[in-house]
């Protein structure tokens, strides 16, 4: 039956779900209060990411955050603050990072993983578009020892998870990479990743969607929901009053203050991230992460972008300068012949990925309300997952066995 539904949020999340709503007959509006140029979407390193199948609530992520707290260039920091909401988060976050609930958590994060690559594989050779898609692995360079060492054990797990993988040394490296003067040790390569340029995609998927009947509000604000017996009856914006028979969650980091409105507990924090574009002609080809520095390196359409830190301080979009700058000199560390200029430093932007508690994003309803399908809490895997998530709101949508167990998913886990 083909139903009216109205997706709350524009980024990847929610443009995957309008693609298969659509493709399934249902008639589909997307409002987002931004004009869809800016955000996570746009600014991310671009990496399907089956190799990140640790979550970031990972044992011993606490220690280091309170030691990474007074380092202002830290790759990870959370800005400490008397907020019930943040509060509430932490004490989640410290309960989930156990090596129980992470051993559980890791093949539920590989699997959506496969199955968004596979998707996106298949929108590839749909022939509706023609972005750009690389799959040429994730190179994780290490100049230490130890992080070499700590890598290498989520390696030997992904191994056993089925994944391809290599521990390398520098010279092996070179082979891969004969052009990057590299100043590292070694890499642990991961073969199951791919990337892309986002911007590009983002942008032929919108032109899709609106070419296909899907109807896109920008600059539309939703302010309040009418709400009664479970059911939302409609939605109040800044331009008007809109009514569906189904509605979609998927504004990000926003998404717990819409989702209080009707009682729905999900705990999200806002993680700030940054990323820098080069256009001078650089010689990588694989995407990296330079592991003592947390910074992402991607190979694009015409530059290179360098991304990275998880900054949890709420939701703002103030540029640090400090952590801009600790990119470009962990980018400048690794890669003896790269220098980044001041303009490229200035010209940095910034985006708020949405942080679950326990790493694994929500998809699926709450008992609370029938006609609402939330789709986020992402974290850094948002790009990587876009697909997997549209497809699951899609069949959960149109009443269908969803590709995968949603139970890890669930919406009402921490309420």
């Amino acid at each position: 039956m083909n139903k009216e539904v109205v997706i709350i949020g524009g980024g990847i999340i929610g443009l995957s779900a309008a693609y298969y709503l659509q493709k399934e007959g249902h008639n589909v509006t997307i409002i987002d209060k931004s004009n869809f140029s800016s955000g996570a979407s746009y600014v991310n390193a671009g990496y399907i990411t089956p190799s990140h199948i640790i979550p970031l609530s990972a044992p011993g992520m606490i220690t280091k955050g309170i030691k990474w707290m007074f380092n202002s260039e830290s790759p990870f920091y959370v800005k400490p603050r008397l907020d019930a909401d943040f509060l509430k988060w932490s004490w989640l976050f410290k309960k989930s990072a156990t090596h129980q609930k992470v051993t559980k958590a890791i093949p539920v994060i590989k699997n959506i993983n496969l199955f968004s690559r596979e998707l996106y594989e298949e929108l590839k050779s749909a022939k509706e578009f023609n972005f750009s898609y690389d799959h040429k692995g994730l190179l994780m360079y290490y100049q230490t020892e130890k992080a070499g060492e700590e890598e290498w054990d989520t390696g030997k797990k992904a191994i056993a998870l089925g994944l391809k993988v290599e521990n390398l040394t520098k010279d092996e490296v070179k082979k891969l990479e004969p052009n990057v003067d590299l100043n590292i040790k070694g890499a642990v390569y991961y073969h199951s990743d791919a990337h892309m340029t986002p911007n590009n995609f983002m942008q032929e998927l919108k032109n899709y969607l609106q070419q296909n009947g899907v109807v896109i509000k920008t600059n539309e604000e939703v302010l309040d929901v009418h709400f009664e017996n479970r059911i939302i009856k409609s939605l109040t914006t800044n331009k008007q009053e809109i009514k569906a028979d189904e509605f979609v969650l998927s504004s990000g980091a926003w998404s717990q203050n819409f989702a209080k409105k009707l009682g729905i507990t999900i705990p999200v924090q806002a993680g700030k991230g940054y990323s820098i574009n080069t256009e001078k002609e650089t010689p990588i080809t694989i995407p990296a992460i330079l592991m003592e520095a947390k910074v992402a390196v991607t190979p694009m359409q015409g530059f290179t972008r360098f991304a990275g830190t998880m900054e949890i301080g709420g939701i703002n979009h103030e540029i640090n300068q400090k952590r801009v700058n600790a990119i470009a000199k962990a980018a400048e560390s690794y890669y003896k012949n790269i220098s980044i200029s001041n303009t490229e430093k200035q010209n940095a932007k910034c985006g708020l990925r949405p942080c679950s508690p326990d790493g694994l994003p929500y998809i699926g309803k709450s008992k609370k309300c029938k006609n609402l399908t939330i789709a986020t809490g992402h974290a850094m895997m948002g790009w990587s997952l876009g697909p997997a998530t549209g497809k699951l709101v899609t069949e959960f949508i149109s009443e269908q066995k969803t590709s995968l167990n949603l139970s890890p998913f669930s919406v009402d886990r921490f309420s």
